[in-house]
This record gives C-alpha cells, structure tokens and sequence, in this order.
C-alpha cells in the first residue's frame, strides 16, 4: 500500500512557463509574495497581468512573441502536488543589437521559501539566457531584501547601480525662503551642461531598460517639431545661483500613477539647486496627480527630501556574465 501511495505523489517540477495556462496563477503567486511591497503601479501590473490571461487574442499573439518585445512572457515556474507555487519572468530588451535579459519576478511561496527553489529558478533563466545568445543578464533587487541580494551574488550577479525612486504630490503650499536659487526657464545656452550632467546620472549602462528621449529635451527647431509631430510635451527649469548653472529638471508628463521629473545637476554643488527645481515642479503643475524622479541612492537624498518627496524603493542593478558557464557548485 505504501508503494501505491508512493507512485501516486507528483514530483517537485521544473517546467517552462506556459503563457496559455500560467499567466493568472502566476499573477496570484506575485501578487501574494510581494503583496508588503506592492504600490500602485505594482498593483496595476497584477491586473494587467490577470487581463492578459483571460484575453484570448493577447495570449495567441504572445506565444509568437515571446523573445521579441520585452515583456514577461517567458520564463520558468516550479510545481508542487500540482500547484504552482515558484516562478521566474525573462523579459527581452534590445540595445544597439545588444540582446539584454532582465531575470524578473522571482517569486516562491511562504510556505515553500528556503527549499533552494528561488536558487534553481534563478539559475534556469540565467541558462536560457544565455543559450538565446544574451549579451547581457540583469535583475534588480530591493535594498531591503538581503536574502535575495545574497541569493543573487552567489549566482554571479554584481551590483551596479543603486537608485531611489522618490514621490511627491504638486502643491502650492511650498516656498523656498532664503535659498539664494534662482529658478527660470531652461534656455538653448543651458543645453550642452543639462545634457553632461543627465549623462552622468542616468548611465548608458541602464540605458536599455530607462532610456532617455534626447530629442525631447535638446533646444532647436527638429527637436521642437519632433515635440510637436509625437505630441511629447516636456517643461524645462534652470536654477542659477551667482550667475552659474547649477541645475536642471525636465519634466513629462505620463499616463500612470506619476509623471516623470529628470533632473540634471552640478557634482559639487547642486544639491540646494535640485531642492529648489524639485519645490518649483510641485507649484507648476498642481493640475498633475503625482511626480516621480528617479536619481542614484545616497547622493542628495536630504536635498530630495528637503524638497517633499518620500522615497518609495530604492533597487540595486545587478549583472551577471553572459557568457560563463553557471558553476552549480556555489
């Protein structure tokens, strides 16, 4: 009898998604594993993912797409007795015919935690990866989850940058008394500064993933009728302290939870000029819900704070080699 019983038992699988079957129960397991963590866009990716799933036109289309449009159509998930209780997203972006894979919602079930799964998904995505000829494999991790920061360095992966997405509401009850900042328009002359400074905090190495629409924010009579023929509305702020540039903060607007902010500022000094850009987009654009700015972690967070704004995660970029052999032996 023991024997019967036995065979009848399902063995722990390992099985590539299937994005027919897959997609609304993995949208529950997500949503359950990082439901202390979800914030408004969080969730409404949950809902996307669960419209996806009952979407019989999406889900024929996606089954031809999967390595073509980056999105989290592929990937692995984990059963146990039957149920789907791990899974792992492989989404495919393209950067200068770069093929880049960003390894996404590592997910296992409480009650299935610490048992390696998290490890094996990791490591299986990593593999497919690179047998599709990655040039490179990302993932981000939130700071305050040192599990799977150790999870993921021991697969390989090394940290590379670490950003802060901070959040504010527009308001005209905010003043900058006695700053010494000057805030005005953005003029053609602030151009080649604003677009040094925008290189150095928003990296090319990220650029795959956050990419920056130059024509959006360079001065001229093309990139005003790109403006005008994508209807790509941006606003621009200079900030001058004794006749020097010390900052600039594009703005555009977004149709999700928070418009975006882009600010561009001096190494040494612009610190107080960010503050006063960042009080001056919130008594712009009062008619907007949100605003959002992404920006290194730890460099001016007082400045970003002093100016309103609450950081609402900070991720840590993470690489791994694309072309070495995962050694299971770690």
């Amino acid at each position: 009898m023991t024997a019967i019983t036995t065979t009848m038992l399902k063995v722990p699988q390992l099985r590539p998604l299937n994005i027919l079957t897959d997609l609304l129960t993995v949208a529950n397991l997500v949503e359950a594993c990082f439901a202390d963590s979800l914030d408004a866009e969080g969730h409404r990716y949950i809902q996307q993912m669960r419209r996806a799933g009952k979407d019989s036109h999406f889900l024929r289309w996606a089954t031809t797409a999967m390595d073509t449009v980056s999105m989290p159509l592929s990937g692995y998930v984990w059963e146990e007795n039957g149920e789907v209780v791990g899974n792992v997203s492989l989404i495919p972006f393209k950067c200068e015919r770069k093929k880049i894979y960003l390894i996404a919602n590592v997910a296992v079930r409480s009650d299935y935690r610490r048992q390696g799964i998290a490890r094996t998904l990791t490591a299986s995505a990593m593999q497919l990866a690179r047998q599709r000829g990655a040039g490179a494999i990302w993932l981000h991790t939130r700071d305050d989850n040192p599990a799977a920061l150790a999870l993921y360095t021991g697969l390989g992966f090394r940290e590379r940058a670490r950003r802060t997405t901070w959040l504010a509401k527009p308001t005209r009850n905010i003043s900058l008394n006695g700053s010494g900042i000057t805030v005005t328009a953005r003029q053609a002359r602030d151009w080649p500064q604003q677009e040094m400074w925008l290189q150095r905090l928003y990296p090319e190495e990220l650029a795959w993933y956050q990419p920056i629409t130059w024509l959006s924010f360079r001065p001229g009579l093309g990139p005003s009728l790109y403006r005008f023929f994508m209807d790509f509305e941006t606003r621009q702020w200079a900030a001058w302290s004794n006749g020097r540039l010390l900052g600039v903060l594009a703005w555009q607007p977004a149709s999700g939870h928070a418009d975006r902010l882009w600010a561009a500022t001096a190494p040494e000094d612009g610190a107080s000029a960010l503050t006063a850009l960042l009080c001056h987009a919130r008594r712009a654009l009062t008619w907007r819900p949100n605003l959002a700015l992404d920006f290194p972690a730890n460099q001016v967070d007082e400045a970003i704070h002093s100016a309103g704004f609450q950081p609402r995660r900070t991720l840590i970029w993470m690489q791994a080699d694309a072309t070495a052999a995962l050694d299971e032996r770690r």
